[in-house]
């Protein structure tokens, strides 16, 4: 493990295994010489020796040096690391690379490799590998070997799904290159761990459930309560009061030239600090791409340590608070217009208008979910007139089939793997958009932590500078001791946690 590049010495990862501590869960993962296998720091197994202890930032370092992972904890599970820096550009450029890789939608048709990653970071694929190395200790495509081997392992334990699927959703080129991959890297056959795990969740008809890890704090109540004061009938609803809090959501994905729709069942299991995902089986083909928009839409790979050395002191009370994303950037978008300049439940009635106007029907096992938001391709031939009678006014109405036909054409990525100042600029540069829209839209759909809608009302209020000559601009001032977090301030600042000095 790279000493100058890590928050915890070794030292310090032995008394997190010890303690079982799930903050520190993905952190690192620890190799046992003994054994030969890679755990997660939550792992139940008997805690081994310090002197028999490896540990690695990631579980790429810990199969690259031999070891194999654990088919207990299930290091697969375990929440991403992602970091966003304001240290030096090597560092910056080599994580930026990593998140690149495990972004999917990134590559659309194409598959990654060395030199198309090397042209979208606009380096060369020399340099890219240098500081990927010096940095991971591992190469790029190690790295999306190891990603794709535990997409696979996810799957093979916790679904039902063939083998041959498994092996081509995860990013295989063929069932040949998966089978030698996995024997060579786990020392046994897909068939043998899918015999050696326990019994998978859920027949056809009913669904893939799997789980997906987080580190604590995570206030689940406040998740859910943001997302229900924002629900729309027929195509969402949320339980936040009831034993297992959950989100309920149809939902609709284009992968590969064809478009998948069904639903998502997303409930919380807290006393392992795991969200429970269950899926139809209409979306079987793209799970890898569902569970990585749903990591994003509950923020489920923050790192609650790293945000709260900088934000706690400002919000002691808004340690487990998350940034809600998006399961669709395009209707983020297009709701985050509707909102321009009226109140939440004003923004609620006219999108509920619109799924009741231009959603189409799906089936789905609740009587509450009826309907999908409205296609790309739908909105942007609506015309003035059918918007207008939904109540909404010329200038969103610009914005919206804008945003629209952008996003149908292809021309507007608003995932997480997008460029964060290309896609702003982008934004801006259609009707109707200004930077509090294009900033709202970087903070839950493009992910970018450091996202600050300056000119928020809301914000103002918070911040108590609504009455100064230049309400924005003092609350940029203001935001500056909160870089790289912005985006997780303006959540606490929004919920009241803020503490003002004196």
């Amino acid at each position: 493990m790279d000493r100058e590049n890590t928050s915890l010495a070794d030292d310090d990862c032995y008394l997190a295994l010890k303690a079982r501590d799930a903050r520190f869960d993905g952190s690192f993962f620890t190799g046992v010489t003994s054994t030969g296998i890679y755990c997660r720091p939550v792992c139940n197994v008997k805690t081994p020796k310090r002197e028999n202890c490896r540990f690695f930032h990631h579980a790429a370092q810990a199969e690259n040096a031999g070891f194999r992972p654990c088919l207990r904890c299930r290091p697969e599970l375990a929440p991403h690391s992602v970091v966003w820096s304001i240290q030096d550009a090597s560092y910056i450029l080599a994580h930026q690379a990593a998140r690149l890789l495990d972004e999917s939608e990134v590559w659309a048709e194409e598959g990654p490799s060395v030199e198309k990653l090397a042209a979208k970071l606009g380096v060369s694929d020399r340099h890219v590998r240098r500081i990927f190395e010096a940095q991971f200790g591992v190469s790029p495509m190690q790295y999306l070997q190891t990603h794709r081997l535990h997409t696979a392992k996810q799957l093979l334990a916790d679904t039902n799904l063939p083998i041959t699927q498994i092996a081509l959703i995860s990013g295989f080129a063929s069932v040949r290159r998966f089978n030698a991959a996995f024997v060579e890297h786990y020392k046994l056959n897909p068939t043998q761990l899918r015999r050696q795990g326990p019994a998978r969740v859920g027949e056809v008809g009913e669904g893939v459930t799997v789980r997906l890890g987080y580190r604590p704090p995570y206030d689940v109540q406040a998740m859910l309560a943001f997302f229900s004061k924002r629900c729309i009938s027929a195509i969402e609803f949320v339980t936040a009061e009831a034993a297992h809090p959950a989100l309920g959501r149809t939902f609709s994905i284009e992968s590969g030239g064809k478009l998948h729709a069904g639903w998502l069942l997303a409930s919380f299991d807290e006393s392992r600090s795991q969200l429970v995902l269950r899926v139809s089986d209409s979306l079987r083909e793209v799970l890898p791409l569902v569970i990585r928009r749903v990591r994003t839409t509950f923020d489920l790979d923050a790192d609650p340590a790293t945000i709260n050395s900088v934000l706690h002191a400002s919000f002691p009370e808004g340690d487990g608070l998350r940034v809600p994303g998006a399961l669709d950037g395009y209707e983020l978008a297009v709701r985050a217009v509707l909102g321009q300049q009226i109140t939440v439940a004003a923004a609620r009635t006219l999108a509920q208008r619109m799924v009741d106007r231009f959603g189409e029907p799906v089936e789905t096992p609740w009587p509450e979910l009826t309907r999908l938001f409205p296609a790309p391709a739908v909105l942007a031939a609506a015309s003035g007139d059918a918007l207008g009678q939904l109540g909404i006014v010329r200038q969103r109405q610009a914005a919206i089939v804008g945003i629209a036909q952008a996003v149908a054409d292809k021309r507007l990525q608003l995932h997480s793997g997008a460029d964060i100042s290309t896609t702003v600029a982008a934004l801006k540069a259609l009707p109707g958009i200004g930077d509090w829209t294009a900033q709202y839209i970087a903070m839950r759909a493009l992910r970018w932590p450091d996202a600050f809608p300056a000119g928020d009302v809301a914000l103002h209020k918070a911040l108590g500078v609504q009455d100064t000559k230049n309400p924005a601009k003092e609350a940029e001032k203001a935001s500056a001791a909160w870089k790289p977090w912005r985006s997780y301030a303006v959540i606490r600042a929004w919920s009241g946690t803020l503490e003002r000095p004196g």
